[in-house]
């Protein structure tokens, strides 16, 4: 019996982990570890641990001493902060882990050291300025065509974003997260919201599939429309995007290794542009592939475990299109194809006219 350790367990990034290895035909004990009390009962695992925040001095510690006790084998973990940590201490954590290189994640979990590198490396990109201090605010607003979005350069769920169209609201937003130095200003791009999940081998792709986001969930409770919960997702595939996104891996990291997951989002000329590289873990609906015949989860596994290529055909989107993975708060998420959706309705629709982003991914630049 395998014996894993999954951190983050009531989140549900965790969950949907959870969910995804409990599909395999391998039989795996789990135990989950969350910071937070609240959150620790959500998680799906045989066993659940409080454990200290990741940037706590003792949680390394923490994590040995679970690890011991269950005899665990390897750990996975979803939250950003706890995969800097675990890949920084990964020479001190007794249990395997399956990780990029450390300088890798650093750069990922930096959405302005992120962009620089693909800057440098010719990829199309939305202008983008770093916010070191009034003078820089001021450059963004004579540069990047208002509205723009103000983002952290660091964080998930659309951390410290909104879309600011003068420098006085900017600069209250900034003053408000102590976020001079911390923040970036970038051209707000209108078109669709796209993510490109993969996961390599030493440098090698092993599999990798496309989602496109058609909303949040609970969108119209942010200020940014961005609450890091995607409402309905859709699989597709489109040839650009599979090479956008491996130009935006390779830029930052020549031999990959581990879970890559590449956000896009297209400008006014249907061109995808990477906004960030969601490093060493899933994305929320990882479940989403898993429920549809590809487990990630499953196969990253099976990687960690026999350190070894596994035996893909069809590595690059092998899923039908047009499949939809629906979520909202207080209720499990529902797998749906298109025809599913047309016999959901009593009355006569137009399915395929109601298929495309909407406000909270689709921004009027015009405005």
């Amino acid at each position: 019996m395998k014996r894993i350790l999954i951190g983050g367990c009531g989140g549900s990034a965790s969950v949907g982990f959870t969910r995804s290895i409990k599909k395999s035909n391998d039989s795996i004990y789990t135990v989950g570890t969350d910071a937070n009390i609240f959150s620790l009962p959500f998680g799906e695992t045989d066993a659940k641990y409080l454990v200290p925040r990741a940037d706590n001095p003792g949680y390394i510690e923490n994590l040995n001493e679970i690890i011991d006790n269950e005899k665990i084998e390897f750990l996975h973990t979803q939250p950003d902060p706890e995969v800097l940590a675990v890949s920084k201490n990964r020479h001190k954590i007794r249990a395997k882990t399956f990780l990029p290189e450390h300088k890798t994640i650093e750069i990922c979990q930096d959405k302005y050291m992120s962009y620089s590198h693909w800057l440098k490396h010719g990829l199309e990109m939305p202008k983008t300025i770093l916010i070191t201090d009034e003078g820089a605010l001021e450059k963004a607003f004579q540069e990047i065509k208002t509205p723009f979005w103000l983002r952290a350069t660091s964080g998930a769920g659309g951390k410290g974003s909104i879309i600011v169209k003068d420098i006085r609201q900017a600069k209250v937003w900034i003053d408000y997260w102590n976020g001079w130095g911390t923040f970036i200003a970038s051209e707000l791009l209108p078109e669709r919201l796209l993510t490109w999940q993969s996961i390599w081998y030493n440098g090698e792709l092993v599999c990798a599939q496309t989602r496109e986001r058609l909303s949040w969930a609970l969108a119209h409770s942010t200020i940014s429309g961005v609450s890091g919960m995607t409402g309905v997702g859709r699989t597709m595939k489109r040839a650009d995007i599979d090479k956008i996104a491996q130009d935006a891996i390779f830029a930052i990291d020549k031999k990959p290794h581990g879970i890559f997951g590449v956000d896009m989002k297209e400008n006014k000329n249907g061109i995808p542009c990477p906004t960030e590289i969601n490093i060493g873990r899933f994305f929320t609906t990882i479940q989403f592939f898993a429920e549809l015949g590809l487990n990630m989860p499953e196969i990253y596994l099976k990687i960690a475990y026999e350190d070894r290529m596994p035996k893909i055909e069809n590595r690059i989107n092998p899923l039908p299109d047009d499949y939809f993975w629906l979520r909202t708060a207080d209720s499990k998420p529902i797998l749906m194809s298109k025809n599913d959706l047309k016999k959901v309705c009593k009355n006569t629709v137009d399915i395929q006219a109601l298929i495309k982003p909407d406000k909270t991914v689709k921004y009027d630049v015009r405005q």
